[in-house]
């Protein structure tokens, strides 16, 4: 039985649908109070939880600890920088076939994935290339 979706929450599902980007909750926030649709930050939390555990709303974390809510309307992926940030999307999947087999073999109702892969983009690995052979220079 699907519960009924609060006032609240109908908001900010429909926000997330007409942005159709991930954004943060803070963003959310400001966004809605743009719209005069304003709400406490409080309900935009506690909204986007009920969401996501109702498998409408996912949710991805950055590395600096920021979370970042969208629709459910694909799975996502991201190459993520640790040095600078940055996030690349990626189109290829290669676990579509993994995530099938898991429904089956666990009995378990899977809404969507992430796959995120850390490392440096070109930018942060050359620079860091850079600052190694600088200081190595130097001793």
């Amino acid at each position: 039985m699907k519960l009924q979706r609060t006032r609240s929450q109908a908001r900010i599902l429909n926000l997330l649908t007409t942005l159709n980007r991930a954004v943060s909750a803070q963003d959310i926030y400001v966004e809605l109070r743009n719209l005069d649709q304003s709400m406490g930050l409080a309900t935009v939390y506690r909204a986007l939880e009920a969401l996501k555990l109702e498998g409408v709303v996912q949710v991805r974390t950055l590395t600096n600890g920021e979370s970042l809510y969208s629709g459910v309307q694909r799975d996502q992926h991201h190459l993520t920088c640790l040095n600078c940030g940055e996030s690349i999307p990626i189109d290829e999947c290669p676990v579509h076939q993994l995530e099938n087999e898991l429904q089956d073999s666990h009995q378990f109702k899977i809404y969507y994935h992430t796959l995120e892969f850390f490392g440096l983009c070109d930018r942060c690995a050359v620079a860091s290339d850079t600052e190694t052979a600088d200081s190595t220079t130097h001793q």
